[in-house]
């Protein structure tokens, strides 16, 4: 895997990561979306997967993450542009995304904002809009989580002294998602120690632009969108994917019996063949 800092016209840097070579669109290039807070290389319980399936992994560090500059006010809609530089500078024309967690929203704004590039999308995990109408946005969330983004809600400095302040609540994770952690997805629990290797900024950024308007509708996506969920989720409910793909007319989702907020990434694998399924119907 190659890793780069991209510079972008902005000022910014992004650092990058690739499976792939050369400018071609063949094989399949996805774009990975990592969760709050971790970095962003791909998935590596995916690597033998998407090797297997012919896939190019692309991803990057989200600002203020590892090697990638803060923006601070960020949107959630600020990805679509950061994916477009990444794909211009690597010569990508289209390609698919993928997000987890607190990056199935990222996902989603590529797939509403750059229409034309984005071939089909996954999110698993993910939340909708803070002001979604008919949804109970905090129902169902675990305490400690929802106490994050209700400070969110009142701003940088209410969230920053949450999270200095109050200790990691494992019981946010079901005991299928314990096991993950502890087994296929302990990957996870890595990235997620480098992403706040370098403080806050970024996890800040993350759960300021989660509950603040978003830059894009997610209804306008017109392209094959997947919704992937675990049914015992206590982080993000699944009625969060429930609102969203009631409201994306070409969506498709999959509720998983049993899985929590990790395991269900335990269908990731089926998720990458659902893409290569799907990519030539955007």
């Amino acid at each position: 895997m190659k890793e780069t800092d991209l510079a972008l016209s902005d000022g910014r840097r992004l650092h990058v990561y690739d499976t792939g070579e050369g400018n071609a669109d063949d094989p399949l290039a996805v774009f990975w979306h990592h969760g709050t807070p971790n970095i962003g290389p791909p998935p590596e319980p995916l690597l033998p997967a998407a090797s297997r399936l012919g896939i190019r992994w692309v991803s990057y560090d989200r600002p203020g993450y590892g090697g990638s500059t803060r923006q601070r006010g960020r949107s959630v809609g600020s990805a679509a542009a950061d994916v477009a530089g990444v794909a211009d500078a690597l010569g990508i024309r289209r390609f698919a995304v993928m997000g987890h967690s607190g990056g199935g929203a990222h996902a989603l704004a590529c797939g509403a904002l750059l229409s034309e590039r984005v071939l089909a999308t996954v999110c698993i995990s993910g939340l909708a809009p803070i002001h979604s109408d008919g949804l109970d946005w905090f129902a169902g969330m675990a305490v400690s989580g929802a106490a994050e983004l209700r400070a969110a809600t009142d701003g940088g400095e209410a969230l920053e002294h949450l999270l200095v302040t109050s200790e990691f609540d494992m019981e946010q994770f079901t005991s299928a998602d314990q096991v993950a952690l502890a087994g296929p997805w302990t990957w996870l629990g890595v990235v997620a120690g480098l992403g706040l290797k370098g403080g806050l900024g970024g996890m800040i950024d993350d759960d300021l632009a989660t509950v603040r308007p978003w830059g894009f509708d997610p209804s306008t996506i017109g392209t094959p969108v997947l919704f992937v969920h675990g049914a015992e989720d206590r982080i993000v409910p699944t009625s969060h994917s429930r609102w969203l793909a009631g409201r994306i007319r070409s969506a498709e989702m999959w509720l998983r019996p049993g899985d929590g907020h990790i395991s269900v990434l335990n269908s990731a694998e089926a998720a990458l063949d659902w893409l290569l399924a799907h990519a030539g119907k955007g």
